[in-house]
């Protein structure tokens, strides 16, 4: 009796083939556990040998390779069997990922307050470590002074995963407002500091922009060192790290009177009805038209809350609110207000008094 029959795989060519994530060590060992097996037609036992075990490595990817796995089956009586070979591919697909807490994307700052750029972490599954390439740019906007900086990670591990992460920041720019305007060859030192918004820092500079032969005193300018009919410009700056400047044009006249202008002469309105009778629809300040005088209006509600504000009022007020939450459609209810009236450039102080608005609201 002979033996010349060589003993049958069982296992199903393939089935303990398998593609694994190069972070899932539980799968890879799993796969390296599984053996195929076998049958032969008259041995109980067959014996099985593991012939070669290579690996290939990813020549584009350090975490990833391909490792085969053959076996052959011998029933002791020099039959062996065909080969069995289990292909084992491990490979990288997960990209890098952010492990810094805290970190904000989105961020709205004033220009004197940008952050630094922070020293961001990131992990990968597999490559202990990961190439990092920061871009940083600022976008300007059209007819303002804010702008957007835009900081960018890109975060690669090395095997084409790539990660990124952007930070955004809305820079806004803090403005001034000024009026420009007319001043007599014989008027006095004049104060460019009365040409700006009320309560501004006064710690910034003044140059002069536009003028020959004429200086200035920090922010005083005396018109009789100026050529009559030239229009002078003078730009006021304030701030370092965050400037912020604003130009003031003033015209040098020489056909200036003296006009009655004091405070007995303001006229303020005290009631407004702003119903479509054509009377007493507007709050008014007058008796000073002529005087070159800018006027500032704010009203006040009871709560002291401003409801309108207007640095160059034209009288045209008829119970407007600036807080659409006041009132209804944009007009404030009917009440009692307040009014604060400041006239610049005029050397009075500011006026100040109640207001009886009826809106039908």
């Amino acid at each position: 009796m002979i033996d010349t029959t060589a003993p049958q795989i069982t296992t199903p060519n393939g089935s303990l083939d398998a593609t694994i994530e190069c972070s899932d060590t539980d799968g890879l060992d799993n796969a390296l556990n599984q053996e195929p097996t076998a049958t032969d037609n008259c041995a109980t036992n067959v014996v099985i040998t593991l012939v070669s075990d290579e690996t290939t490595d990813d020549a584009n990817c350090a975490n990833a390779y391909v490792r085969t796995r053959t076996w052959t089956f011998d029933d002791g009586c020099g039959n062996i069997s065909d080969t069995f070979t289990q292909t084992i591919t491990v490979i990288d697909t997960t990209a890098p990922v952010l492990v810094t807490p805290n970190f904000d994307d989105t961020l709205s700052v004033q220009c004197d307050a940008i952050p630094e750029i922070p020293d961001l972490d990131f992990e990968d599954n597999c490559s202990a470590d990961v190439n990092v390439i920061f871009n940083e740019e600022i976008n300007f906007f059209p007819n303002t002074d804010d702008y957007e900086i835009v900081r960018d990670w890109t975060v690669d591990d090395g095997c084409g995963n790539v990660a990124n992460f952007t930070q955004t920041i809305s820079v806004t720019t803090p403005t001034i407002s000024s009026v420009d305007g007319d001043r007599c060859f014989d008027d006095g030192v004049i104060d460019l500091f009365d040409f700006l918004e009320t309560g501004i820092d006064t710690t910034g500079t003044w140059s002069i922009v536009i003028g020959n032969n004429i200086t200035i005193n920090g922010s005083f300018f005396n018109p009789q060192e100026s050529d009559v009919g030239e229009i002078y410009t003078f730009r006021y700056t304030i701030g370092d790290t965050c400037a912020t400047e604003v130009d003031v044009n003033i015209t040098i006249n020489d056909d200036c009177v003296v006009l009655p202008c004091g405070e007995e002469d303001v006229e303020i309105s005290n009631t407004v009805t702003a119903n479509g009778d054509f009377v007493n629809e507007f709050f008014r300040v007058t008796g000073v038209e002529t005087c070159g005088f800018v006027t500032e209006v704010q009203i006040f509600n009871r709560w002291g809350a401003v409801v309108y504000k207007n640095n160059n009022y034209q009288n045209d007020w008829s119970g407007q609110t600036i807080n659409s939450s006041v009132g209804n459609s944009g007009n404030v209810p009917t009440g009692t207000y307040y009014y604060v009236v400041t006239l610049r450039n005029s050397g009075l102080e500011p006026f100040a008094g109640p207001i009886y608005v009826v809106t039908d609201k």
